[in-house]
């Protein structure tokens, strides 16, 4: 089964450093195969004949932390829930100078609809929806600022969730159907 890893919290700031062949390294050593990475944030896409989401992500948490040193926390999606999100993602969306789109990815204990009644976004002037264990948050560039979604940084649902651009999660599905 196709597999992606999302690594939250690394190579951020300087702090986490993780190099992606040492990662792709420690993947391998820990049993999965055709280990790719994708850019310096910690996206690795691999196949597995193991099927436990969870029992992955804590095979690899271990993994990383006995090469390098210090934990990270190790978010594992799957195929048919990485296309459910990108499905859900209107095409005009994107980011870019005009618009920012991020897709936060939600650890198990979170990831139900409810999960939007924690959220105090403004929907005058951006746009979160949830799709398959994840939200998926548009706002136009001059706005960012002026954003409810931005209050999330260091609460403790931000602390289970890792985030990547819609344009890197729309790439990690590609590299995974090919």
């Amino acid at each position: 089964m196709v597999y992606v890893a999302l690594l939250r919290g690394i190579n951020v700031g300087g702090k986490n450093k993780v190099d992606m062949k040492q990662l792709k390294t420690v993947f391998e050593e820990a049993g999965m195969e055709s280990v790719r990475t994708y850019i310096n944030s910690g996206n690795v896409i691999f196949s597995s004949t193991t099927r436990a989401r969870a029992r992955l992500a804590s095979l690899l948490e271990k993994a990383i932390a006995r090469r390098f040193g210090f934990k990270v926390d190790v978010l594992v999606r799957d195929l048919k829930s990485m296309r459910s999100v990108v499905k859900a993602i209107p095409r005009r969306w994107t980011n870019d100078q005009t618009m920012k789109c991020d897709v936060m990815f939600l650890w198990d204990d979170e990831a139900r609809p409810s999960v939007m009644k924690k959220l105090r976004f403004k929907p005058e002037i951006e746009d979160v929806r949830y799709e398959s264990g994840a939200l998926i948050w548009r706002v136009d560039r001059e706005n960012v600022t002026r954003s409810g979604m931005m209050k999330l940084v260091g609460t403790p649902l931000y602390k289970r969730m890792t985030i990547r651009n819609c344009n890197t999660t729309r790439k990690l599905l590609e590299l995974m159907e090919t």
